[in-house]
């Protein structure tokens, strides 16, 4: 009599969760502020106003920017403000600093709109060394968003997986 293979990997209650699946497609741009300055390092508002103002916007439609100086200048707190006020009448959402600064605001928000239904009381592991380009700060977040509902977090794949965190009872 033959026995039966079992997977019991398959019959767990372990849920796994992949970082790869919050990844945002789309076009991720980073507009740098100092094309606007004079020789890339003195704001004359007048004329960055106009240059503001002519600048073809359309360009970033659909798009997800990063808004920066790569000028070492200190800027007053509304030349940002004033950039956004353009960008965003095109892109999907500006963020403040580099594309690794935005790919953080785009992976939190999605952790944060995260059903967390499927992981109540349940062993959970979070899927690591898949992707390089997932920021660090990803799981980090996840992690803690998860730890209000799991009975327990790991980290790696289910055959070699690292315990992160256990409910006590």
């Amino acid at each position: 009599m033959k026995e039966s293979i079992v997977n019991k990997v398959a019959k767990s209650p372990i849920v796994t969760i992949d970082l790869e699946d919050f990844k945002t497609e789309g076009i991720k741009t980073f507009v740098d502020i100092a094309q606007w300055l004079d020789e890339g390092l003195v704001l004359r508002e007048k004329e960055f106003r106009n240059l503001l103002k002519n600048h073809d916007w359309s360009q970033y439609t659909n798009q997800y920017v990063a808004l920066g100086c790569s000028s070492e200048i200190i800027l007053p707190a509304w030349t940002t403000l004033l950039v956004t006020s353009y960008l965003s009448q095109h892109a999907k959402t500006v963020v403040l600093g580099s594309i690794i600064d935005l790919e953080k605001n785009l992976f939190f928000d999605k952790i944060k709109g995260l059903d967390l239904k499927p992981f109540e009381n349940k062993p959970v592991i979070i899927k690591g060394c898949s992707d390089m380009t997932i920021p660090e700060d990803a799981y980090i977040q996840l992690l803690q968003r998860l730890q209000t509902v799991a009975k327990s977090l790991f980290y790696g794949e289910a055959c070699s997986s690292v315990p992160l965190w256990k409910l006590k009872n």
